[in-house]
């Protein structure tokens, strides 16, 4: 099954879907895929089957996302807690994984017809080497596109994400890119695998489940989450349009949150500047106080300095992530 499903609409869903392009539509929508086991049980198919089926609801539910002018979607793919499962489960969805993204690459010439970029957020190295150069030769093909994207969590949890992102700063501070004075919740922000996204705007789950399972918990945090009880595998155009109306409904107050955190944390970024250089002036400034004009001076000029490292670092994570990847796909042996 191709990555991307040509077609259109019906003249119903035609006429939904610009009733609700009326309203405000999410740009980035977040998926938990869950109900693939429960529904290859239902079915009474195997589960590598339910897997497979799985991936055909996303290449469909990807069509109706662009439909609906939704231009970012991200999936919860493969959890780190998934390598606990059955190790004929495990090779299986691995090799469900290498078969795809072997078509991905077939289907070169029709992504960049689309603009689609794919990203994959996980350790990567947590999986076998020739699925890494696959996926590294995806992610480096459609890397310069830019109509749509879509984030693929693999080998990806939250809290494994959030651990990375603090070892890159600590790696930043030891390199001299950063001080221990510049980490703040904003630059963790930027050091996560999803730093090149926004925050997801509405954030899915299927099958009936109401817990997060690890994923994209800092992201969320303003984002509308909707629980639904249909199986990811008999997901529906309808399925999809009730949860934007229930961002829709949530719109207003979801934007309100995220001002006030916004806003809360230039409220502390300037609380902790005024604190450097507080100390900065009591080491280097024979004891005495500064007057207000001299303070406000020295803030605005650290502040400046501090993104002036703040953008080297995040430019050497980038090269340091990019290298990876561009080493790993040329690695690849698939023409």
């Amino acid at each position: 099954m191709s990555w991307i499903r040509e077609g259109e609409l019906n003249l119903i869903e035609r006429l939904s879907a610009n009733v609700l392009k009326a309203g405000p539509v999410p740009k980035h929508v977040a998926f938990i895929m869950d109900g693939n086991r429960r529904f290859a049980r239902k079915k009474h198919v195997d589960r590598q089957e339910g897997h497979s089926q799985g991936f055909n609801k996303l290449a469909e539910t990807l069509r109706w996302c662009l439909q609906l002018d939704i231009p970012e979607v991200t999936v919860y793919a493969f959890s780190i807690e998934n390598f606990n499962r059955s190790r004929e489960e495990v090779d299986g969805l691995m090799e469900l994984a290498k078969l795809k993204f072997l078509r991905l690459l077939d289907e070169r010439d029709k992504l960049e017809k689309h603009g689609v970029c794919i990203r994959v957020l996980g350790d990567l190295t947590l999986l076998p080497l020739d699925l890494q150069q696959l996926i590294a030769k995806a992610v480096v093909a459609t890397r310069e596109h830019n109509r749509c994207f879509l984030n693929v969590c693999f080998a990806y949890t939250s809290r494994h994400e959030m651990a990375n992102a603090v070892r890159e700063m600590a790696w930043g501070v030891e390199q001299g890119l950063i001080k221990a004075s510049d980490v703040s919740e904003a630059l963790l922000s930027e050091c996560l695998y999803s730093s090149n996204s926004p925050n997801p705007d509405l954030l899915i789950r299927t099958s009936g489940e109401v817990r997060l399972s690890d994923f994209l918990l800092w992201q969320t945090s303003h984002s509308c989450l909707v629980f639904q009880s249909v199986l990811w595998p008999e997901y529906s155009f309808w399925n999809l349009c009730d949860a934007v109306i229930q961002y829709q409904c949530n719109h207003a107050s979801i934007m309100k949150a995220r001002d006030l955190h916004q806003d809360e944390q230039r409220r502390q970024q300037l609380e902790a500047d005024h604190a450097c250089v507080a100390e900065l002036l009591h080491h280097h400034g024979n004891g005495k106080p500064a007057d207000g004009p001299r303070r406000q001076e020295a803030v605005a000029e650290y502040g400046l300095r501090r993104e002036a490292r703040v953008k080297d670092f995040l430019e050497a994570l980038r090269n340091k992530r990019d290298s990876f990847l561009t080493q790993l796909a040329s690695q690849a042996t698939v023409a």
